[in-house]
């Protein structure tokens, strides 16, 4: 998916939610565990109760592999489900170098179609050239993270006394552009989104964070928002675990018709 066609999702559905199928076999309801395949059925409901709020799924791909050839085969089809107008992402964060991270690129582009993939940015630019090379597809590389050991590393000065995060976009942007490159910024502390906006005026950012990690809504579109929204607001826990019995999947959809009832509100403020 080009950039073009995801901005007319956004405009389409007056929304920028991506929705994260961080599907735990432990939390899918006790009604599903019957199904030959209890973790597609739950994304499947999911999808068809939210997708008309949600631009862009994100499956976590952690919650997949765990569960060995049967995750992948869950994941496969969950994808395949996902309507081809709306943008996926494989949150795989990968990153090594050479032929390994071609190889991966090939993984999830190739073999499985995914538009997108996160990815660290830590081993330089040679661990993220190689998914650059693949046709509308994205590097959604890792920048400003909302967990609470990020500032272990992203928040340490440089020589040039800027932050480590400010490092690697700067460098980072010399490999892409915002027509193949996104970064995962937090939404825990609006006046970074700030920074990073700044940093990088015409990109789109992935953002976690928002709700149950005390990030704002409004903030993350005060500050983060441009020409083509540049924004792509994700929910997991809060969209897919908002009910635990039959009517799981809508009270998911419940949730996400908010946030997109709010987005749509941001949209017109901000945009």
């Amino acid at each position: 998916m080009n950039r073009k066609e995801l901005f007319q999702q956004i405009q389409d559905k007056k929304s920028f939610l991506c929705v994260g199928l961080d599907t735990d076999i432990s939390r899918i309801p006790i009604h599903l565990q019957k199904e030959k395949d209890p973790v597609f059925e739950f994304n499947k409901q999911i999808i068809d109760h939210t997708v008309d709020a949600a631009v862009a799924y994100k499956p976590n791909i952690a919650f997949y592999e765990a569960l060995g050839p049967k995750g992948w085969e869950s994941l496969q089809k969950t994808l395949e489900y996902i309507p081809k107008d709306i943008f996926t992402i494989a949150d795989a964060k990968r990153g090594d170098i050479g032929n390994t991270s071609k190889l991966y690129a090939k993984a999830f582009f190739e073999s499985m179609d995914f538009d997108s993939i996160t990815v660290a940015p830590y081993m330089g630019r040679d661990s993220v050239t190689p998914f650059l090379d693949f046709e509308n597809k994205w590097v959604i590389l890792l920048a400003l993270t909302s967990n609470e050991g990020s500032k272990d590393f992203q928040m340490i000065r440089s020589g040039q006394d800027e932050f480590l995060f400010e490092s690697v976009l700067k460098k980072s942007a010399t490999w892409g552009n915002p027509d193949n490159m996104m970064y995962v910024v937090g939404a825990t502390r609006g006046e970074n989104i700030a920074k990073v906006r700044a940093l990088v005026p015409n990109h789109f950012f992935l953002v976690p964070g928002v709700g149950a990690q005390g990030g704002s809504l409004e903030d993350v579109a005060k500050y983060g928002m441009n020409d083509h929204c540049g924004l792509l607001v994700n929910s997991s826990r809060g969209i897919i675990y908002a009910g635990k019995d039959k009517d799981f999947a809508e009270k998911a959809g419940i949730e996400a018709k908010k946030l997109q009832q709010e987005m749509s509100r941001l949209l017109q403020k901000y945009l």
